[in-house]
């Protein structure tokens, strides 16, 4: 009876992290508006997934990298 009880407590548990989960995602589309605009990373679409892990992600695709010339200069130094 007691194991019985924790497998009751464990599906009641799961069911209603399943209909939080859903309640969340489905409040979440009376925030977005419709006039909203995709980012470009959103326009661009999905990565690829490349890596063991999940989607190689380049961030400098965005975003500019201070010290790109000077890491630059580093590895030519170094013959890298």
């Amino acid at each position: 009876m007691g194991n019985a009880l924790i497998y009751i407590g464990i599906a009641v548990g799961v069911a209603a992290m399943a209909a939080a989960i859903a309640y969340g995602t489905e409040n979440q589309k009376n925030y977005v508006p419709e006039d909203a605009v995709l980012s470009q990373a959103a326009e661009q679409g999905l990565l690829p997934k490349t890596g063991a892990l999940g989607a190689d992600l380049n961030k400098e695709q965005w975003h500019e990298d201070p010290f790109g010339d000077m890491a630059a200069k580093i590895k030519a130094e170094n013959g890298r």
